[in-house]
């Protein structure tokens, strides 16, 4: 295998963990296998309480890890109708609970949710780290989009929304608890907050550990179980609604988990490919199973 990620012994600096406060064990070290930004080795920690998989240390300046590229902007709004088509099944998970109001997306990437929820009739705003995609949005798509990697700019005490729309970005924050908590206080009566993140109980995490593209180091900071997101927002008062791992997304998400992490452990040898996507195949029939599968979505409600 490519050595660039291994299970490492008790040589890292332990720590707490973030989301419980329980002693947290060297789980193993890996690089940017996914873009390459770096040549860095990144050390991943487990909580021996809550099984919370965290980045130990996070890196000071994460936005260089982040190189142009990250997202590939459309050159029109039309490019963007046709590419969101992909994206519609999140817009039918969100209207099996609202069917219009308030719509937030904390980044929204290119902004192919928000554009389709917007054309079903949602009033939507969002949040978004990268200038590009801010500039596309609000000048493009006609959508009132905030540059910030901040999340809490847009969840003021004076704000509330119907939706708040979190899709494989949780990951990424530096404080999902206290994002967590400012969104539920954000929701209006009866109003949701749907999140997807990577699922480190899956299938595809116990068999490639460092090597697993959704740990995509050093931009997934924490891959959280949905037990420990479920019992974070019953404590804010919120009702859980559905959890799934067999969406689409999450097919998708199984797809090139499995064809990307070949590639990470193995390199670019012949037949890797083939591998990856004699695995991405097979596997499916497993994944389906449980919580399984490599993300999950979580749809919480404020009674």
């Amino acid at each position: 295998m490519n050595r660039q990620s291994e299970i490492v012994g008790s040589d890292i600096t332990t720590a707490l963990c973030r989301f419980c406060g329980g002693a947290a064990r060297p789980r193993f070290r890996t690089s940017d296998l996914n873009r390459n930004t770096s040549g860095e080795t990144f050390s991943y920690l487990a909580c021996n309480e809550c099984g919370v998989i965290f980045l130990h240390p996070v890196p000071q300046d994460l936005s260089a890890f982040y190189a142009t590229g990250y997202h590939s902007i459309p050159r029109s709004l039309d490019e963007l109708r046709s590419s969101a088509e992909a994206d519609r099944y999140k817009l039918d998970m969100v209207r099996r609970f609202a069917s219009t109001g308030r719509l937030l997306e904390i980044g929204p990437g290119i902004g192919a949710f928000a554009y389709l929820a917007k054309d079903a009739g949602f009033e939507v705003a969002a949040v978004e780290m990268d200038a590009e995609c801010c500039r596309f949005l609000n000048q493009e798509v006609g959508i009132q989009t905030i540059h910030s990697s901040d999340p809490r700019v847009a969840l003021a005490p004076t704000q509330t929304y119907d939706v708040i729309a979190m899709w494989q970005v949780l990951e990424h924050l530096p404080d999902p608890l206290e994002t967590l908590e400012l969104a539920a206080r954000c929701l209006s009566s009866g109003g949701i907050l749907v999140v997807a993140t990577p699922n480190p109980t899956s299938l595809q995490f116990r068999v490639f550990q460092g090597y697993w593209a959704h740990v995509d180091a050093p931009r997934h900071l924490q891959l959280i179980p949905i037990d420990v997101l479920r019992k974070h927002a019953v404590a804010l008062g919120l009702r859980v609604e559905a959890v799934t791992a067999t969406d689409a997304g999450g097919r998708r998400h199984n797809s090139f988990g499995w064809r990307q992490s070949t590639l990470n452990a193995f390199g670019k040898r012949r037949g890797v490919l083939k591998l990856g996507g004699a695995l991405s195949r097979l596997a499916p029939p497993i994944e389906t199973r449980g919580m399984l599968g490599s993300c999950y979505v979580a749809v919480f409600s404020r009674g």
